[in-house]
């Protein structure tokens, strides 16, 4: 039996990774806190841990894990920019579940994205108090529009789809753009000039981080409408409530926000929200928030939960070998994944 200490569990968390752990010999312990530093210790006499996109594995904490013995850090999402992979190499094995329901994102960018242009939400608190008033709940039509995508992965491309299927235009920028595609790519100062909608479906690294920021905003169109179901710190926040302010920017969704790790996943309406930031945004009328749920469907949690739980037991077998590694054995993370043969150390 291989024991798993499992950090900042929720209830929605429990029965699929139950379900796939009994079969797969994996014994979880649910600790509703988060991995830090402080609670590091919790992990003493476990051979795993499991963690989420709030944890904190940084160099610190992963050198407190491999003194309390634990062999192996199992993300259960795809980012990884919360663990420090470079300082975990030689200490413990690192792995990620890099797909779970690419659908799931893509769609609730769409719901975001369509609420806020038809103002869905706000037409549906006025019903509730008997006010049929259609006053100040004019939209636009997506057809014909720009959309610019910044990121052409699994989740990038079916956002993509969905575009397509309004009758937007789309380009896209990414770092690597596939060759021989039927996509627009284009730089980003150019996405950024052309787009009426901007979706970012990128990872958060130290290239990418604050790439919404005041000069970008600059570039942007007057009205522009900006989608973030990735990571919050791809945006700059105080550059966007300024864009927001100054009218530059149209309309903002965001399913994540740079600051979250704190406050998302919890029911904070009972206490004053000390992040002014965040209590400004969530105040526009033209701003919608929702605390990263974007992954939160039943397919999805049955996905996270089935490959998790596989990533924990492969590593544990006789020859260690998960082909969802991250590790600096090549001198970046995901260099080997789709060769690897052995244990990387």
């Amino acid at each position: 039996m291989i024991r798993t200490a499992f950090f900042d569990t929720k209830p929605y968390d429990v029965p699929s990774f139950e379900r796939y752990g009994q079969f797969h010999d994996v014994e979880f312990k649910y600790l509703e806190t988060k991995l830090t530093e402080d609670t590091a210790e919790l992990a003493r006499g476990y051979d795993a841990v499991c963690v989420f996109v709030n944890d904190n594995v940084n160099a610190a904490v992963i050198d407190k894990l491999y003194d309390c013995g634990v062999k192996l850090v199992a993300l259960r999402c795809a980012g990884y920019n919360n663990v420090d992979v470079r300082h975990a190499y030689g200490k413990v094995h690192v792995v990620h579940v890099p797909s779970y329901s690419p659908y799931a994102v893509a769609e609730h960018a769409a719901a975001l994205l369509l609420t806020s242009i038809r103002r869905i939400h706000k037409a549906y608190n006025r019903t509730r108090e008997f006010n049929f008033s259609l006053n100040g709940l004019t939209g636009f039509d997506l057809h014909g529009k720009t959309a610019g995508i910044v990121g052409t992965g699994r989740i990038g491309r079916l956002f993509i789809n969905i575009c397509r299927g309004f009758g937007m235009n789309v380009i896209a920028y990414d770092r690597s753009p596939a060759p021989n595609g039927d996509i627009e790519f284009v730089g980003k100062d150019e996405l950024f000039e052309r787009s009426d909608v901007i979706s970012l479906h990128c990872p958060l690294t130290d290239e990418t981080r604050h790439m919404i920021n005041a000069d970008a905003i600059g570039k942007m169109k007057k009205g522009v409408v900006i989608l973030n179901t990735s990571r919050g710190g791809l945006i700059d926040s105080e550059a966007l409530l300024a864009g927001l302010r100054a009218r530059k920017v149209g309309a903002a969704c965001l399913d994540v926000y740079e600051e979250e790790a704190d406050i998302f996943f919890e029911d904070r309406s009972g206490h004053i929200l000390n992040d002014e930031v965040l209590s400004r945004l969530i105040s526009l009328p033209n701003v919608i928030v929702t605390s990263h749920q974007a992954f939160l469907t039943e397919e999805a949690l049955n996905n996270i939960a089935e490959t998790t739980v596989q990533n924990i037991r492969s590593c544990f077998d006789r020859d260690g070998v998960c082909s969802n590694e991250l590790c600096y054995h090549c001198g970046n993370v995901e260099a080997c994944k789709k060769e690897r043969k052995h244990r990387c150390f």
